[in-house]
């Protein structure tokens, strides 16, 4: 069966669906100079989700949205993010987990979806890698897949991002979200569809998206950097490139020292840990990799804190 990206409707339905099991998450509006920038800003905190991430939104609309669960439970693959999130999905609906991850994914990660029950394998050097070893084992045992990004009931779970920003912050005119393999900025891309300026921030190492709209379509890039474990997908999804080419209005570049930089801000100014990831839309503005227009309402999502403290602060 094709499988189509989500729509408005999809997502707001998806929002029904895992309602009570995700938090709504706060906005926080900070006046011009706080962050050291001369405009004001609307953080949305997805980093205080649960499991450290926007992830358990998708985790829960694939599981709770699947006309069957097999006995042998949920299996899936990540670079520690999406598998912390799958992993207490599952726990909390009683269901086994088995979660792939490269050998970058950081300790602390691993130890995440460890903590919630999940059997944890690493294997391979990058995600990719992590993704080819679970599909030859969901083969074996039949469990249920849930993919990082390329599957409609995730892309339209992270799409409820977008819904609750746009509820709580209707006035944004420009929203930054970091991308790795597009499942988030695919479905907040699909919610918007044009009603704000959706704009794109992932590492210079981990070039993804920026790349695939260059070339026209989803292409293959390498991997690396700071944020490698969360944003490091060799090539954007299938499903979510045409919203991209569609509702996103910019792609832009950071650096990796512009990502550590934003990580410092975040903990200095806010008392937040972000991980890389987390903090690298907002690196996009505090190092001029994208400069607003004059009269915008800018918001940024910090999607995750799953982070080892002692690296930051």
């Amino acid at each position: 069966m094709r499988m189509t990206a989500p729509s408005r409707l999809d997502i707001a339905l998806a929002a029904d669906r895992i309602a009570g099991r995700v938090r709504h998450t706060p906005i926080l509006r900070l006046t011009a100079g706080e962050l050291g920038l001369p405009f004001a800003l609307t953080l949305k905190l997805e980093l205080l989700q649960h499991a450290g991430s926007f992830k358990p939104r998708g985790a829960f609309n694939r599981i709770l949205s699947a006309p069957k669960l097999p006995a042998s439970g949920v299996i899936a693959a990540s670079g520690g993010n999406h598998g912390a999130a799958v992993a207490y999905a599952a726990r909390a609906l009683g269901i086994t987990a088995e979660i792939f991850v490269p050998e970058l994914t950081p300790a602390a990660k691993r130890a995440r979806i460890e903590s919630f029950g999940a059997r944890l394998v690493a294997t391979g050097a990058a995600y990719a890698d992590a993704l080819a070893a679970s599909r030859l084992r969901q083969a074996e045992t039949g469990a249920l897949e849930i993919h990082a990004y390329d599957h409609p009931a995730v892309l339209a779970g992270q799409g409820t991002v977008a819904l609750e920003f746009e509820a709580d912050a209707p006035d944004l005119t420009h929203v930054l979200v970091a991308t790795g393999g597009g499942g988030l900025i695919g479905g907040m891309a699909a919610w918007y569809a044009g009603r704000a300026s959706v704009v794109s921030v992932e590492p210079a190492s981990c070039p993804a998206l920026h790349a695939a709209l260059a070339a026209g379509h989803p292409v293959p890039v390498s991997v690396g950097g700071v944020a490698a474990d969360s944003l490091g997908a060799r090539e954007v999804g299938a499903l979510m490139f045409p919203m991209a080419q569609a509702f996103i209005a910019e792609a832009v570049l950071v650096t990796d020292g512009a990502i550590r930089a934003a990580q410092r801000l975040i903990w200095d100014r806010l008392r937040l840990i972000s991980e890389p990831g987390g903090a690298t839309a907002l690196a996009a503005l505090t190092s001029g990799a994208f400069v607003p227009p004059e009269d915008a309402r800018v918001g940024v999502l910090l999607c995750g804190s799953n982070a080892d403290p002692a690296g930051i602060v």
